[in-house]
């Protein structure tokens, strides 16, 4: 039997087993995922929303054989595929190919319990805290009874919710853990085990930023494998650029000095004590200056001549803490150990990070952020080091909703490191055996939603183009309309908190008299509590930023109309995203082109995605940036989105709201 036919097959069994039906996307994407498996070349796969682009990777990569890592942006994602898909699938396939299927999900460290730190006679620095409050007692009490129930997975997300605190003094960092060998709960360490399940499982899910610390680092953290499946890909490089980025606070060099002094007593410590207290006072102090000048830019040349001296003594004092450690050769005692160990790593993540900030060069970006007081070097590019160490190794897959640009996969390409290579590289991948990177596909399935049909684009040109103080005025008064139309049942995405205040303020003005109740995101809130609130009262509104732009997947009559104040162009002081624009600007190019618009273009069509989810779906995305349609690339940006039928009539648009709320009302009556 030929691939594409057991492809197929299985495919068929997988849809069956879920209770779904055949969707023409569905196959063609399995049917390029393996090709792209059994051929050995990198594939981009666009699957718009209602695709079912889980199955379409999931089966062939069961069908493959060999292990495959499938890293997701998002624990929603991660706990869809690991609860609901693969679950469900599983007894289907099994049957269909005659052999025993696997799957496992593999975390980093800190996402586990730390027996060596629950069980050690010395409760260590982290766990001080919970001494001086005693409320938190309680949260240890049931975290320990629960770590110590036979059969239970030690991962945070299965354990009781219990303090941030209390995990912090329960968990360690990969960099501060003894290792297995090392420990004397080696044998019963819950990270240990989840990683060794997921070392033989035919299918592994983790999320982007591991996958992204172990390319960037060159070590391994995750399983060996066959092959990569990147989905919510349009994040990726967003994600692998935080996950190494460096960040350094008082706090951070405050606490790895007290474990020192505690664990070390003596002039090392003593040294890198004084060290830390006089680098959080001049931190204290430039912040105080830095917030008192409104105009200060937050991207930095260099370390600032108040900072630098500071950082430097940090820097000479956790090498001379690091000499000892390694030299000291005494301690035998497990426990001894593995503190010794904690302290090796927060005091040598201190000294790397301080190293390179005060060598940084071209290449990176520097920038103080004055909110939590934090420096943070970030590298300028990543797209390289995803090329060397990622797309030469193993197959990847990457997929998402969202893709393109203005119907291009260029962008996206580029970013990840996927451009087309020369002749020369092409040769010596070929002799060394790696993969070529510019050997990739790029397919757009499309989606089985009729678009044009189920949904509105409203694009009123009469708005006055956003300013830098929110939304105006009268696009506030459009929005209200607008809800006011649709009987609430409406996500209103903002680019800014100032937007969404300023929405809040204005909408329990002039909907006080409405049954319409508002729901607005706060900053810290849960965006999974926030969209339950709102999928359960379907007359309700939800005002939120950036992380509702993303994931919300709210179909039937609780979300008709979408709401978008603003084009979600990068600010013009995100340190990272201004550089990258500013290097391409210095070298002849645009960065607005290059940087600015094709970020402004995926999130616009994530935003947009939120309101077509099912077949059955009707509603209007909203649009009230007069930009869209009054510039001129505001047609690459509308041509980034679903097709939804466009007008800018706003009377034909609330009048078809007010029917669609009305036809609602008469069914929810019956």
């Amino acid at each position: 039997m030929s691939t594409a036919t057991q492809v197929k097959k299985a495919l068929d069994a997988a849809v069956k087993a879920i209770g779904g039906a055949p969707r023409t996307g569905q196959i063609e994407m399995a049917e390029a995922v393996a090709n792209a498996l059994n051929d050995r070349h990198h594939l981009l796969v666009q699957a718009g929303t209602g695709t079912g682009k889980s199955l379409a990777y999931l089966v062939p990569a069961l069908v493959h054989g060999k292990r495959v890592l499938v890293a997701t942006a998002t624990l929603a994602l991660q706990r869809q595929l690991i609860e609901r898909d693969l679950p469900k699938i599983q007894g289907a396939l099994e049957k269909e190919l005659g052999r025993k299927l696997t799957f496992a999900i593999y975390k980093g460290v800190g996402n586990y319990v730390c027996l060596q730190k629950m069980n050690a006679d010395d409760p260590g620095h982290d766990a001080e805290v919970l001494l001086e409050v005693s409320a938190l007692g309680k949260d240890a009490q049931r975290l320990r009874a629960w770590a110590e129930t036979p059969g239970v997975s030690g991962d945070r997300d299965d354990a009781p919710d219990v303090d941030r605190r209390v995990w912090l003094a329960h968990s360690t960092s990969g960099r501060e853990c003894v290792g297995a060998d090392d420990c004397q709960f080696g044998s019963k360490c819950f990270a240990v085990n989840a990683k060794a399940k997921a070392q033989t499982a035919d299918v592994v899910v983790t999320n982007h930023t591991l996958l992204a610390i172990e390319i960037v680092d060159s070590h391994p953290i995750l399983p060996d494998r066959d092959a990569i499946i990147l989905d919510e890909a349009h994040e990726f490089m967003d994600r692998t650029t935080q996950a190494v980025t460096e960040e350094l606070t008082a706090n951070r060099v405050l606490r790895a000095a007290a474990m020192a002094r505690k664990h070390m007593p003596g002039k090392a410590s003593d040294a890198l004590s004084k060290a830390a207290d006089k680098f959080a006072e001049a931190m204290g102090e430039y912040g105080d200056e830095y917030r008192a000048n409104p105009d200060e830019q937050r991207r930095l040349d260099k370390v600032p001549a108040a900072l630098e001296a500071p950082i430097r003594k940090v820097k000479e004092a956790c090498e001379a803490i690091i000499a000892l450690i390694n030299a000291d050769s005494e301690i035998v005692d497990p426990d001894g150990l593995a503190e010794r160990a904690r302290v090796k790593g927060a005091v040598n993540e201190i000294k790397v990070t301080a190293t390179k900030m005060v060598r940084t060069g071209d290449g990176y970006v520097l920038w103080f952020e004055p909110t939590y007081s934090t420096l943070y070097l970030a590298p300028l590019v990543v797209s390289p080091v995803l090329r060397k160490n990622l797309f030469t190794k193993t197959p990847v897959i990457a997929t998402s909703a969202t893709l393109t640009v203005g119907k291009s996969f260029d962008a996206i390409a580029q970013n990840l490191g996927l451009a087309i290579a020369s002749s020369e590289e092409e040769s010596e991948s070929e002799e060394s055996g790696e993969i070529d990177p510019s050997n990739v596909q790029m397919v757009d399935v499309g989606s089985p939603f009729d678009f044009a049909n189920q949904g509105m684009l409203y694009l009123p040109k009469h708005l006055p183009e956003p300013g830098r103080d929110g939304p105006s005025k009268e696009a506030l008064v459009e929005l209200g309309e607008l809800i006011e139309a649709a009987g609430g049942r409406t996500l209103a995405l903002f680019s800014s908190w100032r937007g969404v205040e300023a929405a809040d303020d204005h909408l329990r003005t002039v909907l006080a008299e409405l049954p319409i109740p508002i729901i607005t995101q706060r900053r810290g809130d849960s965006v999974g509590s926030l969209v339950e609130r709102f999928s359960k009262v379907p007359e309700s509104v939800l005002l939120g930023t950036m992380s509702l732009w993303q994931g919300v997947d709210v179909p039937g009559s609780a979300c008709t109309l979408v709401a978008i104040d603003r084009i979600p162009f990068p600010r013009p002081d995100d340190p990272v995203m201004s550089a990258r624009a500013a290097e391409i600007d210095a070298a002849g190019g645009s960065g607005f082109m290059k940087v600015s618009l094709p970020r402004a273009a995926l999130l616009l069509a994530q935003g947009t995605g939120r309101l077509i989810r099912s077949v059955d779906d009707r509603g209007v995305v909203a649009i009230l940036d007069s930009r869209i349609v009054n510039k001129r690339y505001g047609a690459i940006l509308l041509n980034s989105m679903p097709p939804l039928w466009r007008t800018g009539d706003g009377h034909v648009v609330k009048e078809s709201l007010a029917r669609l709320n009305a036809s609602y009302l008469e069914a929810e009556a019956k």
